[in-house]
Parts: structure tokens; sequence; C-alpha cells
């Protein structure tokens, strides 16, 4: 298609935002076109101006040439509602500390239970103990690089990696090492 209508809004047609990108374009494209083909009951005309907008939208050179000749509203859309929303991206410093706190709970309750329960015959427990225990250390991994990260530039710990890493490792080996001699009473 080399050709566009200027005066018609192909992002609304779409029903995405002007700042959408090619995925999200092609997301909502996928969806709208699923809901109104002819084929499942929906209206040809609809799916021509879907297949229209999607045309100009998904070409890069086409996009851009339409949002330089289509005239700008006023002040915006009142009442536009974006139908995709961006993905989460982080979970945050909480978050992190919170999951690593919680798998390194779990798997040390596990431990425990089997151990001084006294049911050995429950070893898969014991495995599955361990199995959380080492994702709980690699949770915790992430939350203190995610701290390190949430540091301002000018925090005289966020140059000290090395040491940050040195320090966690001493823990965790120390902290194994207890539980060992814990396990072995």
């Amino acid at each position: 298609m080399s050709q566009f209508d200027s005066n018609k809004d192909y992002y609304g047609v779409l029903g995405v935002d002007k700042d959408a990108s090619h995925v999200d374009i092609e997301r909502q494209y996928k969806r709208e076109a699923a809901k109104h083909h002819p084929d499942r009951g929906g209206s040809e005309e609809r799916m021509k101006s879907l297949n229209e907008a999607y045309g100009v939208l998904k070409d890069k050179t086409l996009r851009n040439s339409y949002d330089a000749t289509r005239p700008r509203p006023a002040a915006g859309r009142p009442g536009f509602t974006r139908v995709t929303t961006p993905t989460a991206r982080d979970v945050g410093v909480l978050g992190h500390c919170l999951s690593a706190g919680l798998c390194l709970i779990a798997g040390v309750f596990l431990l425990l239970l089997v151990r001084f329960q006294w049911i050995f015959f429950l070893w898969p427990l014991a495995l599955l103990a361990f199995v959380v225990l080492a994702f709980g250390v690699m949770l915790a991994r992430s939350a203190m690089v995610a701290v390190n990260d949430s540091l301002p530039v000018t925090n005289r710990f966020k140059r000290h990696t090395k040491i940050q890493e040195v320090a966690f490792w001493t823990v965790i080996v120390s902290g194994g090492y207890g539980l060992y001699v814990v396990m072995t009473l």
C-alpha cells in the first residue's frame, strides 16, 4: 500500500497510542482481526479499515510520512484509553528482597521439618528443600544487585561490588555451615 488518507485516524482504528511500538501495533491488529474477521461474524467494512490501518502503521516509512501529514489534535483526545499497557519491567527492591527471604525461609523450614521430625522416608522433600534453598540464594543475589542498582551514583558503596560479592558469599557459606551444624545435632 503506497497511499493513505491523512484524515483518517489509523491509531484510533486499531486502538493503539501514537507512541505504540511495532510489536504493540501488530499484537493489537491480531486481536482486532480475530474479533472482527468476516468469517467469525465480523463486519467486512471494519476488517477493511483494520487492514488499511495496519498496512500504513506496520511500514516504518509509511507511518512516518502519515504522522508528518496528519492533522494534529488541539489538546489531545479526551477520553482516550490505551488498549495495551506496557509490561512490568521491575518488581522493585522490596519485591526482590521479599521473594528471596520467603524462598530461603521455606527451604530452611522444609529441611528442618524433615530432619527434626525424623521423617527420613521423605527424602524427596529434603531434595526439594535444597532446590528451594539454592533458588533462594539466587534470588538473594539478585536482590543484592537490585539494591546496589537502586543506590545513587554518589553513594560510596555502589563502587565496591567485589567487596559486596565477597561479603554475600561469606554470609551464604557461613549460613550453610551453620545449617549443616544444626542438621547434624
